[in-house]
């Protein structure tokens, strides 16, 4: 399912020299097409980036914002990225869309709309909506079935008003929808010179919470997965040697019986200077919960890396931190208020003081500071309103230790019970389980010549038994957020521990009321066809929880 970018500014007319549009971008089969379209003099220009292999490119347009009503106007080789569309009727407002095909299929980029003219300058519109008596400058918002949204553009006078969608109807420039499904409304002015413009308003219907407790919640969500290195790269979700994330990867987890994924993302790299989120990657970051909810998954989303300035554990720094953290909380949180519970937000990643020594003794005014932060998240996303009222919340120990956890962590005061969750990470022993430079390929009872004994099978059982006690034993489930073995090349003996260190350790997580959700860089599941290719490892995980 593809996320429209209808909360956009889209100013159209037939003023040459258009302002460009924001970028409309579709994936599919490994590769995203972006397309941005301009109107000038005689016509509307066309231009797209592509990422990825494509066979070949389509070129459709429609008078209308329904796909469903457009037609083919070109066919393109697969090198092209730029289309000059020469046959629009001046002052009319178009939509367009690039179909590509790759080898496992055709998809489309998303719609871009715009209008070819001569002198007249189009007029610049202001998207406003009234939810519960309250004015928004918003082209978006989010009511409950049959709830009623007035829709109401500026300018306000000076020009005609024509609706479609929603339920509008007529000239009206303030529009009541009162929509039972999430819709579309499309507002086009013509100003006096006769040149037009267009306005999408995005109404959401607030999806289903259920009356669940989150240690309800989490009996439905083991095991659990993991799409790291992709969201969470830097600077693109490429960039780390993952491909896109699309539909047949959600599609194959959920086949190869999880239940649940983490989904890692990192924000700061998209935002401007006040921290505002970039829309096109917002929309990127939709998408791809769309394909997890599609596949039928839970989904967890975090903030994730954000270049270390989390990390900056002390006092002066607090007040900066939390500003900034609130913002992106907000506007995430503001983005996905209507999603239904099977979404979950977890505030930080693996947050600790920078330059100190893993494990080593912890300064109080560090830890006050990370547990902070978790206050910080939930106070940000409950007052986003709507379903993040109710929405379930992932808190996280520091560095996410276990015995830190055990030792200090303070869970947030929160304004709904029983919506709560608390989140570490595992990999004892680390010489084993994610040093590539170590020499230990052994674990376990059955280790013949083990370098390391200390995290054998009474260890995990212990560690995890701490978290039972702490917290789900108080009616506050745990997930395991990130746990996992990697093979090492030089030991090809290495396999049958590493098989016996997942099965005992989800094994053991999960008969502690913990959710254990592997972290996988594309080892064991195709990142593009989902298909399966480590089946013995992925049935010992996924049996280990039933």
């Amino acid at each position: 399912m593809r996320l429209l970018l209808s909360t956009l500014l889209l100013a159209l007319g037939a003023g040459a020299g258009t302002a460009a549009q924001a970028q409309n971008c579709g994936s599919g089969g490994g590769t995203t097409v972006c397309l941005v379209a301009n109107g000038a003099a005689g016509q509307v220009q066309l231009n797209w980036t592509i990422s990825g292999a494509v066979n070949g490119l389509e070129v459709y347009r429609s008078a209308t914002a329904n796909a469903s009503d457009r037609s083919r106007i070109a066919s393109l080789a697969k090198t092209a990225t730029s289309y000059s569309d020469a046959s629009a009727s001046t002052g009319t407002p178009y939509w367009y869309w690039v179909r590509f095909m790759t080898p496992v299929g055709s998809y489309n980029s998303g719609p871009a709309t715009a209008s070819s003219g001569g002198n007249c300058a189009p007029t610049a519109l202001t998207p406003n909506i009234n939810v519960n008596g309250i004015w928004t400058q918003t082209a978006s918002a989010s009511v409950s079935a049959g709830d009623a949204a007035i829709l109401g553009p500026q300018p306000v006078s000076g020009g005609m008003w024509s609706w479609n969608g929603c339920g509008t109807a007529g000239g009206a420039r303030e529009q009541t929808v009162r929509p039972t499904a999430a819709c579309t409304a499309t507002a086009t002015y013509t100003n006096a010179c006769g040149a037009k413009s267009l306005q999408q308003f995005s109404i959401g219907i607030a999806g289903p919470m259920r009356n669940i407790t989150s240690m309800q919640m989490s009996k439905e969500m083991s095991p659990g997965w993991n799409i790291g290195n992709t969201l969470d790269a830097t600077p693109t979700e490429t960039s780390w040697g993952q491909p896109l994330i699309n539909q047949a990867l959600m599609n194959g987890i959920k086949s190869a019986g999880f239940k649940s994924i983490r989904l890692p993302v990192t924000w700061t790299p998209h935002v401007d200077a006040n921290d505002n989120i970039d829309p096109v990657w917002m929309a990127r970051v939709t998408q791809v919960v769309k394909y997890a909810r599609n596949a039928g998954l839970y989904v967890v989303m975090n903030l994730h890396h954000e270049g270390g300035w989390l990390d900056d554990t002390t006092y002066a720094a607090q007040p900066a931190n939390n500003a900034r953290l609130t913002k992106l909380w907000t506007q995430i949180a503001n983005n996905f208020k209507d999603y239904d519970d099977y979404l979950l937000f977890a505030a930080m990643n693996e947050v600790g003081k920078q330059n100190t020594v893993w494990g080593a003794p912890k300064d109080p005014e560090w830890l006050s500071v990370q547990n902070g932060y978790n206050q910080v998240f939930v106070n940000a996303v409950r007052a986003t309103g709507g379903n993040n009222a109710k929405r379930h919340l992932v808190a996280q120990a520091y560095e996410t230790n276990i015995d830190i956890s055990y030792a200090s962590a303070v869970l947030p005061a929160d304004t709904i019970a029983n919506r709560l969750f608390f989140e570490i990470h595992y990999y004892d022993p680390y010489d084993f389980t994610i040093n590539g430079n170590s020499t230990m390929w052994q674990w376990g009872a059955t280790a013949t010549n083990p370098t390391e004994t200390w995290a054998d099978e009474p260890y995990v059982d212990a560690e995890f038994q701490k978290m039972k006690t702490r917290f789900v034993d108080q009616g506050v489930p745990v997930l395991m957020g990130e746990y996992g073995a990697y093979l090492k090349p030089a030991y090809p003996g290495m396999a049958p521990y590493r098989k016996a260190w997942a099965q005992y350790v989800t094994r053991s997580a999960w008969l502690h009321g913990l959710v254990p959700m592997w972290w996988d860089t594309g080892e064991m599941i195709d990142r593009v066809t989902g298909a399966v290719k480590t089946p013995d490892e992925i049935s010992t995980i996924v049996n280990a929880t039933k």
